[in-house]
């Protein structure tokens, strides 16, 4: 990959109907490892942001996303000095299945206000900031 290409990541927050948002700390091994993130991944050649957040979904946490339930909140660009990514932070609010860490990863439900800015990756963070506030 070369510098000037940028990464697309669909991420999905996750939120259930008592504003409890799921987040998975990122694994050993990995870039920012340690740090909590939403869900999500990767943008695949061919596909649209909500396509890929449906296929990340299912395949890290196991579920999948209803459209109407699905709403895009923000999109964010952020250069970490190895690559750039653009990050689409989508809110979701309905789906099928009980999300879990399929690929082995810690997971848990945190209240929407008592979510920490500093847990989470820099371009994470206006976000989780955002969040807060609405909580």
């Amino acid at each position: 990959m070369s510098h000037t290409e940028t990464l697309q990541i669909a991420v999905g927050i996750i939120r259930n109907a008592q504003h409890q948002i799921f987040i998975a700390r990122r694994q050993a091994g990995r870039h920012l490892a340690g740090l909590w993130e939403f869900p999500g991944g990767k943008i695949e050649a061919g596909e649209s942001a909500e396509q890929g957040l449906a296929r990340e979904l299912f395949e890290e946490v196991g579920i999948v996303p209803q459209a109407d339930g699905v709403r895009l909140l923000q999109c964010v660009e952020h250069a970490f000095s190895e690559r750039r990514v653009k990050l689409y932070f989508f809110l979701v609010s309905a789906w099928q299945g009980e999300p879990g860490g399929r690929e082995g990863q810690e997971t848990r439900w945190v209240d929407q206000q008592a979510l920490r800015v500093a847990d989470f990756p820099a371009p994470n963070r206006a976000i989780v900031e955002a969040l807060r506030a609405q909580g």
